[in-house]
């Protein structure tokens, strides 16, 4: 199995640590020729998603990237990639988003929670994080919410989290994206 993660800007090494302790090749998308290559899935880090869409967009890898999207690549959002699938980006997600919900970098915590169809106790850090606002179709399961608000979903092969399960070192959330890619 070959899964890239982009790596324009953001948590994109943390990712590949986490793949990569569970056996799977991963490799960088930075470029349009990266893209070409082989793959199983796609990982979509944190960071900053006006930052990475805008350099999607300049790329070339925007239009590619939505299309494997919707023609069923599996892929995998966190926080700014969680934005990134949203309505009003690439737009794979039926969902609609508060960029920076949790507030600024001082505001970040760690919570745990259950997440349908992972397990429960799944540790949550959250860094200037998003939530789901709105889930604008049927299609979009929600898997867990955390005070009220929706903090992870699937739609078919997309799974989208506010936090980062590439930075607590518990592999669930990781295993369960694989399980999709298969």
């Amino acid at each position: 199995m070959r899964i890239p993660i982009l790596a324009l800007q953001g948590a994109f090494i943390e990712h590949a640590q986490m793949l990569q302790q569970l056996g799977v090749e991963t490799f960088e998308i930075r470029q349009l020729k990266d893209w070409q290559q082989p793959k199983d899935g796609l990982i979509l880090p944190g960071g900053e998603s006006t930052v990475q869409m805008h350099l999607l967009s300049q790329l070339g890898l925007l239009d590619p990237i939505r299309q494997a999207i919707l023609d069923g690549l599996p892929v995998f959002g966190t926080c700014a990639g969680m934005i990134l699938l949203s309505e009003g980006y690439l737009g794979t997600m039926d969902i609609r988003v508060r960029r920076n919900a949790y507030g600024r970098q001082l505001g970040s915590f760690h919570s745990v929670s259950l997440v349908n169809g992972i397990g429960d106790n799944i540790p949550m850090t959250f860094i200037r994080a998003p939530y789901i606002k709105d889930v604008l179709s049927p299609k979009c399961q929600i898997l867990a919410e955390l005070g009220g608000h929706v903090v992870a979903a699937r739609q078919g092969n997309q799974i989208a989290t506010s936090f980062h399960p590439e930075l607590d070192g518990d592999l669930r959330v990781h295993s369960y994206f694989l399980d999709m890619a298969k």
